[in-house]
């Protein structure tokens, strides 16, 4: 036995290295409190909503039995919100996502044609030219279309899969003291890349999933739009290694004595 992984007869279809990566994940999940990590950031941050847990499932047997499935198509920013505000935990396959650019951005499916030739945003006026637009969506961060089969919300405090983001949404106040978290070990600078657009999905979700950093990003007019984002508010994603490291740091930069109460 290696995490509580059973290696002695793996079945064909599951490779010794998947085995390896599901105890491992297996075993960090055993490892945190997630509830007790919600609770401390909440309480630490003085957050307004729960902080989110999403997981970027490569296929159905990552879905925790009886997990339910979303029954109507919206915004992945959106299944953010429903998360954060309403405390809903459940599951959304690409038929569930309602933004191409969104379930692009998060390996559900392929890049559209408007989107990738740059017409989608100039026609929407964020962009002079097309040419620019293109220049943007070349850089965007994306996870390989068709690697995820189904993208998992919950409150942290309610989370019953090992996820691979942490998503906090709140004012520049916090983001300032996550800020300080990030660095409280280390120390260093915030490298943060952001575009004004695929805020949620792409700069917070895709972007940190691939890199394993934190990332900041100011939201952008479709997150604002249609998920609840408030003009006051922005959006952070940190990877869930980094969880443990988090919550002891912001426990002590929000009570250092240089620390504006």
């Amino acid at each position: 036995m290696l995490n509580g992984a059973d290696l002695s007869s793996p079945s064909p279809s599951t490779s010794w290295h998947e085995k390896d990566v599901e105890g491992m994940e297996e075993s960090l999940m055993n490892k945190m409190d997630y509830k007790e990590a919600s609770a401390v950031l909440v309480r630490a941050l003085g957050l307004s909503s729960s902080p989110v847990a999403v997981r970027l499932a490569t296929g159905k047997e990552e879905i925790p039995q009886g997990m339910e499935k979303l029954d109507r198509t919206v915004r992945h920013c959106q299944m953010v919100n429903m998360a954060r505000k309403e405390g809903r935990v459940f599951y959304a396959t690409v038929e569930n996502h309602e933004c191409m650019g969104g379930a692009w951005a998060l390996g559900l499916r392929q890049i559209t044609e408007t989107l990738k030739n740059g017409q989608f945003y100039y026609k929407l006026g964020k962009f002079e030219s097309t040419a620019a637009c293109k220049r943007t969506i070349d850089r965007i961060p994306h996870v390989e279309s068709g690697a995820t089969y189904a993208t998992l919300y919950a409150p942290l405090e309610k989370a019953t899969f090992s996820p691979h983001i942490i998503l906090i949404i709140a004012e520049p106040r916090v983001m300032l003291k996550l800020a300080q978290a990030t660095l409280f070990r280390l120390g260093g600078r915030i490298n943060s890349e952001f575009s004004g657009i695929q805020s949620v999905c792409s700069d917070a979700c895709a972007q940190t999933y691939l890199t394993g950093r934190a990332n900041y990003s100011l939201g952008c007019d479709g997150s604002r739009k249609f998920s609840g984002i408030e003009d006051r508010e922005m959006v952070m994603g940190f990877p869930v290694e980094m969880l443990p490291e988090i919550i002891d740091a912001v426990q002590i930069v929000t009570a250092a004595p240089g620390s504006k109460k």
